[in-house]
């Protein structure tokens, strides 16, 4: 076996916008660092809205088994770009705190046109949590 019999297609280009794999980093606390990852396969970019993804979160969330401790919690009402494979991630652990302009609102747009792609990485939170540990970004879980 050589070298050129490997597949050098970049991972976020490997597969189409129409079947795409998405992780979903579902967060609890921010001060405490509580997240899930949901990660969700064969999601279509093209078709799939910020709203229809947010609902197929909550939906997970709802039925799957090992989210009961995140079905007390209220917060799933906003979606922000984490980062796109083979992107810089930043250096907080639970969200990155600069990029605004990547905050998903408009429940209408298409993922595509987002500008999300196979592999991506979106967080999914309460805003008004995530807007009070902007102004304050302390951890509390040492």
């Amino acid at each position: 076996m050589s070298l050129t019999d490997f597949d050098d297609t970049l991972t976020n280009l490997s597969l189409p916008k129409t079947s795409a794999t998405l992780t979903l980093r579902v967060i609890k606390s921010f001060e405490f660092r509580t997240e899930r990852s949901l990660v969700l396969h064969a999601v279509n970019l093209e078709k799939t809205t910020v709203g229809q993804l947010k609902d197929i979160a909550r939906e997970a969330i709802r039925t799957q088994p090992g989210w009961k401790p995140y079905r007390t919690a209220s917060f799933a009402d906003t979606l922000k770009l984490y980062t796109k494979a083979h992107g810089a991630k930043t250096t907080n652990l639970i969200i990155n705190l600069d990029h605004d302009e990547w905050i998903l609102d408009d429940d209408a747009k298409t993922l595509a046109e987002c500008g999300l792609e196979n592999e991506s990485e979106v967080s999914f939170f309460n805003r008004e949590a995530y807007t009070k540990f902007q102004a304050n970004p302390e951890t509390r879980w040492e």
